[in-house]
């Protein structure tokens, strides 16, 4: 019962968050609850002991917002930065709008047509152990994610050192 309520609290939490982070138009603003739904997930992952990807995600996922901090302030200026100027164009909207509404499609037909709902149905008490979500993150075979790991790590470095070169101010 007691983990009942705290998926609850913590889906609310994360629900909640994840709203106000979407619909903010202040840029630190959408960081902050953008790290409370992270912590949320996390919180979800100690509610299922999974305490390695718990820890993981508060490491690596609390430091990503915090780059996020810093890029807010090195790159935005400080009158959009406190929210004096927020414009935003109808024509913005309809073209999210549209494509949040194909992006929707797309998982759906591609669930669909896996058929991973019914495999979801068919197996319900299906657990997998810890050691093999372990392996899978830090193994090197087919399947595995050490690959795609260092690939993403080198693209956010790569981003970093954009950011620096964009906010860099040129001296005359």
């Amino acid at each position: 019962m007691a983990n009942l309520v705290m998926f609850c609290i913590l889906a609310v939490v994360i629900l909640g968050s994840a709203v106000m982070c979407v619909t903010t138009t202040r840029i630190m603003r959408a960081a902050t609850f953008m790290l409370f739904v992270l912590f949320g997930v996390a919180g979800l992952y100690f509610l299922l002991d999974y305490t390695y990807l718990g820890a993981a995600q508060i490491s690596v996922y609390a430091g990503g917002v915090t780059m996020i901090y810093v890029f807010a302030i090195q790159l935005v200026n400080k009158r959009t930065l406190q929210g004096l100027t927020e414009r935003v164009k109808g024509s913005r909207v309809l073209w999210g709008g549209l494509l949040a509404i194909i992006g929707c499609a797309t998982v759906i037909l591609v669930l669909l047509k896996n058929k991973f709902l019914y495999q979801g149905v068919s197996m319900p008490n299906a657990e997998v152990p810890m050691k093999t979500i372990g392996q899978a993150l830090v193994g090197a075979d087919k399947y595995q994610y050490v690959l795609p790991f260092e690939f993403i790590s080198i693209f956010l470095l790569a981003c970093i050192i954009g950011g620096l070169v964009v906010s860099r101010k040129e001296e005359k």
